[in-house]
């Protein structure tokens, strides 16, 4: 089963794609997570990807496209995907889908995580806090916000044509987004 979790930073894609990988054994796949690795590693990307975050833009999709590619062809990992934050922009979701119909995969599954500015506001500074996260400050998860609303409405209309699309009130306690993701899954 592929599924795609999408919404704005601090939705809590994280924690659900966590949950749906230890219950289903899929994988995840964080564009956060593999573009941090690129940071960490000190990479030519990296150092790009830096600079896109620092001035609150998002990374090209180029380059995502690119870090993605690679683990979608991977014969283990086979219908077994929990995309986390991926794709952001229509471009990437129609690259998604071809890079899904070459390997002969279908999206089962599509969350949308619904938040409002101030939820997110209030969670990203307690994540800043619990995680230390260096993406954290706060005038750079505005401009990121916004960002993400702006380039995502593309992909929220792509998708929601989808029959497989579900829109959740990302406001809730995590446990009930848990147990609405579940009722849908039916695992």
């Amino acid at each position: 089963m592929n599924i795609i979790l999408f919404g704005p930073p601090g939705a809590g894609k994280g924690t659900q794609s966590q949950y749906l990988v230890n219950k289903l054994n899929n994988y995840q796949i964080s564009t956060g997570d593999i573009l941090r690795s690129e940071i960490k590693n000190d990479t030519v990307i990296g150092k790009q990807i830096i600079n896109d975050m620092n001035e609150g833009k998002f990374v090209s999709d180029e380059i995502v496209n690119q870090l993605i590619e690679k683990l979608i062809h991977d014969p283990k990992k086979k219908d077994k995907f929990i995309f986390d934050g991926y794709p952001r922009s229509l471009s990437q979701a129609k690259n998604l889908d071809l890079l899904l119909d070459s390997s002969n995969q279908t999206i089962n599954h599509i969350f949308f995580l619904n938040v409002n500015k101030d939820i997110i506001i209030k969670r990203i500074e307690k994540r800043k806090v619990l995680e230390n996260r260096l993406d954290d400050e706060l005038e750079t998860i505005l401009k990121r916000y916004d960002t993400y609303m702006e380039t995502t409405r593309p992909v929220l209309d792509y998708y929601s044509k989808n029959p497989n699309f579900h829109e959740i009130d990302g406001t809730q306690e995590i446990d009930e987004i848990t147990k609405k993701i579940d009722t849908f899954i039916n695992v």
